[in-house]
């Protein structure tokens, strides 16, 4: 068995997705099971649709929603002839799911409705791949992953309920006598049908959860890339491929907001030895990266940089010292409003935190926190990892930039800048 994940990137055009059916015709007389995820964009077209119909602007809402749709209409035309009215039909159910929700009002929680509707994008594209493989005389199966993948009701976050998914998963493969399945990455639902999202980029984590629960041989992730990077090609041109890396390697690097792995992934298959190969869609003879429980020495600097950050100064109200009492209340808040500090710093009075700049969970962090402490906060800012530094390194990157924070260890520094 064999596990592939497919991102929106390798699925944004029709001729991806030919693409695609040729690298997936090569392995189709053995297991394979195929998760793909939204197409290109899709994801935040329907984030769009989200926040317009959470502002109770429904007009605005469908609009949105239609230009998603149509999208999806014209893929499917271009792509689909013997099986074009068969995927229509499918994608018309999903669509009236999404149009019937936009009628009415929100009344429960922004997350909720997120996880709603964007977890649509990735039926749509299941749904039009499918149909054209078969089309294509790729038989194959599709599975909508939220009968199979059950969670928690922690919208936009959700924890997945191991026993009761892994007899699902196994079970839909194995009475299934071909060889190949479509399903989807990113969803799952509750115990009471509620389609929910395992956070942004989860479709590698539900790749590595079917790795883990099917025992597979390996499990590919098909990116643009040639493999796992040291940097972002797109903002570093001397970026390197790294062929080989460790499992604890790759955990930092998503830890530090690498998008190369979701941080979730590598779990699953290191609990089993599974190796991730993450190989390039465009051409794939390339070797790629493989990674691994083996030790790696001698890598090169890893940098990894995460724009739209907020610096939160945090101050004692009456000068006392910041001690065990106010630090635990800090986490209590953290997890009530569901946000993840990158980057903590405390002084006796004092405390720095540098988050992502979720504007709604933002002020009410700041609002919490301002009956313990006072409160300012620096918007627009980035925070610079860089994994297995040297002086060169740091001095290349710091280069014209405020520093407005640094922490260093032996093998990671970070900064805040402007």
């Amino acid at each position: 068995m064999k596990i592939f994940k497919f991102g929106g990137a390798s699925v944004n055009s029709v001729e991806r997705i030919k693409n695609l059916k040729n690298i997936v015709q090569q392995y189709s007389n053995e297991p394979l099971v195929i998760i793909i995820s939204a197409m290109g964009k899709t994801t935040n077209g329907l984030e769009k649709v989200v926040n317009a119909f959470y502002k109770g602007n429904k007009e605005e809402a469908l609009e949105l929603f239609s230009v998603v749709k149509n999208q999806h209409l014209t893929t499917a035309k271009y792509l689909l002839v013997f099986k074009y009215n068969e995927c229509i039909a499918q994608l018309n159910d999903f669509f009236t799911e999404v149009e019937w929700l936009l009628h009415d009002k929100p009344v429960r929680s922004y997350d909720y409705y997120y996880d709603q509707i964007v977890c649509t994008g990735e039926l749509f594209s299941t749904c039009i791949i499918s149909h054209f493989l078969n089309e294509e005389k790729i038989g194959n199966q599709w599975l909508d992953v939220r009968d199979l993948l059950r969670t928690d009701n922690n919208f936009r976050d959700a924890g997945v309920q191991y026993d009761f998914s892994a007899e699902r998963i196994k079970q839909a493969i194995q009475q299934y006598p071909g060889n190949i399945t479509i399903t989807q990455g990113f969803i799952g639902a509750t115990d009471d049908n509620e389609s929910t999202t395992l956070g942004r980029e989860g479709s590698d984590y539900t790749a590595a959860i079917f790795a883990n629960i099917l025992d597979a041989e390996n499990l590919t992730i098909w990116k643009d890339v040639e493999g796992v990077m040291n940097a972002d090609p797109k903002s570093f041109s001397d970026a390197q491929l790294i062929q080989e890396l460790n499992f604890n390697e790759v955990i930092e690097m998503a830890y530090y907001g690498a998008q190369v792995i979701h941080p979730k992934t590598i779990k699953p298959l290191q609990n089993k030895g599974i190796p991730l190969l993450v190989k390039c869609f465009l051409d794939p003879s390339l070797k790629g990266t493989i990674i691994h429980s083996k030790n790696i020495k001698n890598l090169p600097p890893i940098i990894v940089i995460k724009a739209n950050q907020v610096l939160m100064h945090l101050k004692t109200k009456d000068f006392s010292f910041i001690g065990e009492a106010p630090m635990s209340k800090l986490y209590e808040i953290f997890g009530f409003i569901k946000i993840k500090p990158n980057l903590i710093q405390t002084g006796a009075i004092s405390l720095q935190l540098c988050l992502d700049d979720h504007d709604e969970k933002i002020n009410q962090l700041a609002l919490e926190c301002s009956v313990m402490f006072d409160v300012q906060l620096e918007k627009e800012l980035n925070l610079l990892t860089i994994r297995h530094y040297d002086t060169d390194m740091i001095n290349k990157l710091y280069e014209g930039k405020e520093m407005m924070l640094e922490q260093k260890t032996k093998d990671t520094i970070q900064c805040v800048y402007k």
